[in-house]
């Protein structure tokens, strides 16, 4: 169905090509996961499928590219729409109408389907996954996650034989991300749907990849069965890992497979005591409190009446399914976004009451959309601004970018980062500020595990210099990482509040794969796990 032929493609300016003679061929019905580090070229890849790379993007490819025996050189990427449904890192991007309904029909609209067919698939897409009470919501109305599932529905309806997804699940809760997986899978097992997805989240995809397609940063692709080349692939999600650590082949791909062979390792772990909770800092001063806090947008409540302090040294994890108010309660506590009632108090002055640079000192926030806080050319000059804005030494900010997210060229324009990189230049320029309280947005989004590894170090250490960190995510393994306390919120309400292990542990949707392989002792990490076999052995 998808063919690469010798190629490599070399995008304008840049020396290393970012495809190097890869020949690929993905059949009829297979679901292809693709992986690598962040920026590594998986887009690229993705792109080169409709000829958005290089007829969009510039650049020079070399080889040939064919879906379904079309050459993407021979006619542009809309006339591959039949053919191939692409949904990119940023959905709303993507979107060109008001609502949901007319934008899950836009596409057929373009491809003259008649309308009875059209209702008949809006009406399917919007129940296989689960918007269909967003038919009438304006789109600058829905939450990141569900303006991503949307973004899945519009390029469903027209019934593509190709579907490429780059970080599909990145903006999803767990629940909302299998619910997208299922739809998926029955796309490929029922219809013969050919799918190609990108996804950093391993964790979520690997169990019902056919082949996995791996980019080691070279330009090359390394592609085969998952689990041979999960043994030694240098990403790899924590059930594989906990395989390695365990000794078992083959590596499990799920957390049934693990648990199936676990029975010996949880025996071993019996005899060594779980990590205990860190100590609760409830009696220390907060640097932020909140009190009754109240969003609304027109009729709808987004946040009602939320109490929430916030302990210096602590890194609070806020968790909720999709529109659960999370980015409504952080903008409000920011003071940028809108209040109705209640209050905020950081250090005596409330943000909101402030002006926008003195707000920024107190409290910082990543919002989802990162990119829109980037306006200069380059990296460098980002970089170079946050330092004179922040009073900083010269060099600070691009020393945080490079901790979180090495390499990436001081010359090359933001609009040109993978969603990773500029996620991550966003991070460096708020964490130059270094206020007090620090607001990141799901701020793992696009970031593979390594570059997740040294984020959290990042955000432990402004942790053990005294700031507040609170983060809105669906990531639980980075939660099970990095978070001393995890607040859970539901239809704009706070519904549990405790320290990570109590909290993620006794949730089905929110604890890590450790948690389900080993439960139910609250070991959290494959780190965790190893220190705890280390001290078995040092002891015998």
């Amino acid at each position: 169905m998808i063919r690469f032929e010798e190629v490599t493609f070399h995008y304008a300016g840049v020396e290393e090509p970012a495809l190097r003679e890869v020949t690929l061929t993905v059949e009829e019905g297979e679901l292809c996961l693709v992986t690598g580090r962040t920026g590594v070229g998986k887009s690229t890849l993705l792109n080169a499928v409709n000829g958005l790379v290089p007829r969009f993007t510039g650049g020079n490819l070399q080889g040939r590219v064919t879906v379904a025996g079309q050459s993407t050189a021979s006619r542009p990427p809309q006339e591959f729409a039949h053919l191939v449904g692409v949904v990119g890192q940023d959905p709303l991007a993507g979107f060109v109408t008001d609502t949901v309904e007319e934008e899950l029909a836009y596409s057929m609209e373009q491809l003259a389907v008649p309308p009875d067919i059209m209702r008949k698939r809006v009406e399917e897409t919007l129940d296989l996954l689960g918007i269909a009470e967003l038919r009438h919501r304006a789109m600058r109305t829905l939450s990141g996650g569900q303006q991503q599932r949307v973004a899945i529905g519009a390029v469903l309806t027209p019934h593509p034989k190709v579907l490429v997804l780059d970080e599909p699940t990145s903006a999803l809760d767990p629940t909302a991300a299998e619910d997208v997986l299922a739809a998926l899978i029955r796309l490929v097992h029922d219809l013969g749907t050919t799918v190609l997805v990108a996804e950093h989240r391993m964790e979520r995809v690997l169990q019902y990849a056919d082949r996995l397609v791996h980019l080691p940063g070279d330009g090359r692709v390394v592609h085969g069965d998952p689990t041979r080349l999960m043994t030694d692939a240098d990403v790899a999600p924590p059930v594989v890992r906990l395989g390695r650590l365990a000794g078992w082949e083959p590596l499990p791909l799920s957390v049934r497979d693990a648990r199936r062979r676990a029975a010996s390792l949880r025996e071993r772990l019996a005899e060594s005591p779980v990590p205990e909770p860190p100590m609760s800092r409830e009696e220390t001063e907060p640097t932020l409190s909140a009190r009754r806090i109240v969003v609304r947008y027109g009729n709808t409540i987004a946040v009602r009446e939320v109490d929430l302090d916030l302990h210096p040294g602590e890194v609070v994890a806020l968790m909720g399914r999709n529109g659960s108010g999370k980015s409504s309660l952080l903008w409000a506590l920011q003071g940028s976004g809108p209040r109705k009632t209640g209050t905020v108090d950081v250090g005596g002055d409330d943000p909101g009451a402030l002006g926008p640079s003195e707000a920024r000192e107190r409290v910082g926030l990543v919002p989802q959309t990162a990119g829109d806080l980037l306006y200069l050319d380059t990296v460098a000059a980002e970089c170079k601004q946050s330092d004179i804005e922040s009073a900083a030494t010269p060099g600070t900010c691009r020393a945080l970018l490079d901790r979180i997210a090495p390499g990436i060229p001081g010359d090359r324009h933001p609009g040109d980062l993978s969603e990773g990189q500029r996620l991550a230049l966003v991070l460096a320029v708020q964490l130059t500020t270094a206020p007090p309280v620090l607001l990141l947005d799901e701020p793992t989004r696009g970031l593979d595990y390594h570059a997740k590894e040294r984020f959290t170090r990042v955000v432990r250490e402004c942790a053990d210099e005294g700031r507040s960190v609170v983060v809105a995510t669906h990531d639980v393994e980075f939660v099970a990482r990095t978070a001393d306390r995890v607040v859970v919120m539901a239809q704009g309400e706070i519904v549990a509040d405790g320290a990570t292990g109590e909290v993620v542990v006794s949730s089905p949707v929110f604890a890590p794969q450790v948690a389900k392989v080993l439960g139910p002792r609250a070991w959290l990490t494959v780190e965790q796990v190893h220190r705890a076999l280390q001290r078995q052995e040092q002891t015998t």
